[in-house]
């Protein structure tokens, strides 16, 4: 009996515990997280911008939660898994950060998923793509915002193999992003038809791409298929042009393109690329004009990552306002129960695991001519429905759904 009364004491006192936690955070107001890259591969598209699309969404709703003040960190987890998780920690436990969003790098973003569901705070992915996050190594905490590898493979090796282009080869960057994203881009050429004659993978901010691209032209491939991010992307591309990859028959399709790697290779050496995205600064009233207050403060429209970060951050602090309280139970329940709400979200929806089922976009790169302002560099060709970008649910890995 008196052990039952000691079990019993200790639990009421956890409970109680946890009470006053999430009152002590409600009384602080809300702290977001922005961990990033500022100075890597991934900077331009993230970086800067990503913590000026979080500000942007802070001050769209009034800069201030529940009759307190939202206040925004950031970080640069220098795409390493043990800076990220030491700098997430530190916020979480010490520094009162109640949820972290962007997270450039696969790898850094299942180390931070790790520690997020650890501590029961909340994640919101924007930028890393693999499908891990919401499938074996989904959480209860985190939600994968943006895109997946599967949903923007599925989308450009869809269209590109029905143009007839079977043969591929797949240059992929060797961590967990680029593998995913090589693995996915395979499944679904075969799943269409098509063969991949080989793979071969490169590491992260590699300056020399030519013993890759000697092996992709020597496959005889028609198409090679570029998988990596960023500056990797960048100069794959530009070296591809060197080594006379298109003037030779073979065609590159880059599997994840941002608008930011586009402006860096220019449209003559870009142009008529398909490739799939989430959203596009001019793809409606609401993009423009959001992207007309990010360019005032970057000098460029957002990166479809960045536009999700801004769109996550403003998804989470409505949720706390309809929630009454910062708790990440209550609120990750409203933030799956509410629409969102944002011009850049196209019928968009989170799942039981974690993901966001959205509309995307087939785009192609405009050539020069087709351009007609700064940053306009896409043609939408047509919206892919969200359903058809996701995993089937019968078939998730992940421990949250229910079979």
């Amino acid at each position: 009996m008196r052990q039952q009364f000691l079990r019993r004491a200790a639990l009421g006192v956890s409970l109680a515990l946890a009470g006053l936690s999430a009152q002590a955070n409600d009384a602080d107001g809300v702290k977001i997280g922005v961990l990033t890259d500022m100075a890597g591969v991934t900077a331009d598209a993230t970086g800067r911008g990503s913590v000026e699309a979080a500000r942007l969404a802070i001050e769209e709703l009034g800069g201030s939660v529940l009759g307190k003040p939202v206040a925004l960190v950031s970080g640069d987890h220098q795409h390493r898994p043990d800076i990220g998780s030491g700098m997430v920690r530190k916020w979480y436990d010490t520094d009162g950060v109640d949820v972290v969003v962007d997270v450039p790098n696969s790898s850094v973003a299942l180390a931070v998923q790790g520690i997020a569901r650890e501590k029961k705070k909340l994640v919101l992915f924007s930028s890393p793509g693999t499908t891990a996050l919401t499938q074996a190594q989904c959480s209860p905490y985190g939600v994968q915002w943006t895109y997946t590898t599967y949903a923007l493979s599925r989308g450009t090796a869809t269209a590109v193999v029905k143009e007839g282009n079977k043969r591929w080869f797949i240059l992929a960057s060797d961590y967990a992003f680029g593998k995913q994203l090589a693995a996915d881009t395979e499944t679904v050429v075969k799943a269409n038809g098509g063969e991949v004659a080989g793979t071969v993978f490169h590491p992260l901010n590699a300056s020399d791409f030519a013993s890759f691209l000697l092996q992709a032209q020597a496959s005889k491939a028609q198409i090679i298929a570029v998988a990596n991010a960023g500056g990797d992307t960048i100069s794959a591309i530009k070296q591809a042009a060197e080594f006379g990859i298109a003037s030779g028959g073979q065609k590159l399709a880059a599997m994840l393109l941002l608008l930011t790697d586009v402006h860096s290779l220019g449209l003559q050496a870009a142009q008529h690329t398909y490739l799939t995205v989430p959203s596009y600064w001019d793809m409606n009233d609401g993009t423009r004009a959001f992207s007309k207050k990010f360019e005032a403060r970057l000098g460029r429209p957002p990166t479809f990552l960045q536009a999700g970060v801004y769109s996550s951050v403003r998804h989470y602090l409505r949720a706390v306002q309809a929630a009454g309280t910062t708790d990440s139970d209550a609120v990750m329940a409203k933030m799956k129960s509410m629409p969102i709400d944002d011009p850049f979200s196209l019928n968009a929806r989170i799942r039981e695991d974690g993901l966001v089922v959205r509309d995307m976009m087939l785009a192609q790169v405009k050539s020069p001519d087709q351009s007609k302002a700064p940053w306009d560099y896409y043609n939408i060709v047509r919206t892919i429905p969200g359903d058809s970008l996701a995993w089937p649910l019968s078939e998730s890995q992940c421990p949250l759904v229910k079979k």
